[in-house]
């Protein structure tokens, strides 16, 4: 077993839904089961910013998949909950699910990159993590409390508590 983290995010349709939909997928596939979910934030759009907030949280998860197996689930579930890549990067989406860390995985693919490329930059992914994980390390970052630490003040403020998630793990 492999303890992956996961990053999930949307701003379209019923984000809560969706999420906790996005949740329920995965601990139901045979490979996989979501040990840790934090509670949900908001935080402004990231990269387009003429948009809806999103609603983010982390997730953690056992799972006997590769990290390349993972992303392949994640992008079934994300097709499963209506996702339809158009080729536009950080736009409005139904359903966003990125693999953050893989375990001890370091990979730098042309489809894949792990650790996360971003997550060291973004305070929407490292304060939930930040809540559920502060002294993983991340390969190749740090400790995510660290991380978190390096970021400006103002980036962290604009990460706003939202409420927890309604997720109940199969197992």
């Amino acid at each position: 077993m492999t303890r992956s983290w996961i990053g999930l995010g949307a701003n379209q349709g019923d984000p809560p839904a969706t999420l906790s939909a996005a949740l329920d997928h995965l601990d139901r596939a045979e490979e996989v089961s979501v040990s840790f979910v934090s509670p949900a934030w908001l935080t402004p759009a990231w990269g387009v910013t003429d948009q809806p907030d999103f609603l983010n949280a982390v997730a953690g998860l056992d799972t006997t998949l590769d990290a390349r197996g993972l992303l392949a689930l994640l992008l079934d579930v994300e097709r499963r909950l209506g996702r339809r890549r158009d080729g536009r990067r950080w736009g409005p989406r139904v359903i966003d699910l990125d693999l953050l860390v893989h375990g001890e995985t370091v990979l730098d693919e042309e489809e894949l990159v792990v650790p996360h490329p971003h997550l060291a930059e973004r305070a929407f992914v490292l304060v939930p993590l930040n809540a559920l994980a502060p002294d993983l390390v991340v390969p190749g970052m740090g400790r995510v409390d660290e991380l978190l630490a390096a970021l400006d003040d103002s980036e962290i403020r604009s990460v706003r508590a939202a409420a927890p998630l309604e997720f109940q793990p199969v197992r």
